[in-house]
């Protein structure tokens, strides 16, 4: 359960939020750090080099993990963490609680030279397979967000504090959100199918964010992405009142074989199931 106490509006007085035994108010200043490292990377100039899997992967997203995994292991060293840069991490077995880590989601964005600061760094907290909290933050934009279905949402953007809830879009054309580096055939058809007319291209779990505050209302995903892609969005989207859900309408769930997640549709105030 998640217990939410709203005080003041700067980052040492955020809005305190406990999930299970997990308090993601004490990690936003960690996450504000790793975010700090990667723009200093992406002010000196980044290059990539590239995993197993063909992904790439720069000296941000290491310096940004290793921040993060310190700040857990001070904070917390008995919660499991599963990081996307820690490739040992991924061999361990989904306890029922765990914490799931993307130090740099879109990196592909973070090396194009026309960013729109489409990426992030994220925090997701895993229990029974759940995603029940989460903390996202862009540090390009200056957006931070964090919060869970038991608690709220809360967002910092440009130094204010709000809490964010989704839009209804009953009186208004609805927006899907879709990733810019990743688009399918399959979702232009779901689009056309719910005749969706406009869409806004954007990376990372920067979409989950855009669904969260009112500026999307739904977000198809049938191309790959990792349990650590997702989970801190999720929480932070139902935090304000979205929710996840696989094909079959079934709340999208977690520890899944290898950590990978299936095609699912992220939902706000545009309603499929």
């Amino acid at each position: 359960m998640c217990n939410i106490v709203p005080d003041g509006t700067q980052l040492d007085a955020a809005p305190e939020v406990m999930c299970d035994a997990v308090n993601l108010t004490h990690l936003l200043a960690p996450v504000r750090s790793a975010g700090s490292a990667i723009l200093k990377v992406k002010e000196q100039g980044v290059s990539a080099r590239y995993k197993a899997d063909a992904s790439p992967v720069t000296v941000a997203d290491e310096q940004a993990n290793a921040i993060l995994l310190a700040a857990l292991a001070d904070l917390y060293p008995e919660l499991p963490v599963i990081s996307e840069e820690e490739v040992d991490s991924h061999k361990l077995a989904p306890q029922a609680l765990y914490a799931l880590v993307d130090p740099l989601d879109g990196t592909r964005e973070f090396l194009r030279n026309d960013t729109d600061g489409a990426w992030t760094v994220n925090i997701g907290l895993i229990k029974n397979r759940r995603a029940i909290g989460g903390i996202v933050y862009a540090p390009f934009l200056d957006w931070l967000c964090w919060g869970g279905p038991a608690s709220g949402t809360w967002q910092i953007k440009s130094g204010q504090l709000s809490k964010v809830t989704i839009r209804s879009c009953m009186d208004i054309r609805p927006v899907a959100v879709a990733s810019r580096s990743h688009l399918d055939p399959q979702t232009k058809q779901f689009l056309d199918q719910h005749g969706i007319e406009q869409t806004t291209y954007v990376g990372s779990s920067l979409k989950f964010l855009l669904l969260a505050t009112g500026q999307g209302d739904i977000y198809p995903r049938f191309g790959p992405t990792m349990e650590w892609d997702t989970a801190a969005g999720e929480a932070v989207l139902a935090g304000a009142g979205g929710a996840v859900y696989d094909l079959q309408g079934q709340p999208h769930s977690y520890s899944k074989p290898g950590w990978r997640n299936g095609p699912f549709i992220a939902c706000a105030g545009f309603k499929v199931f």
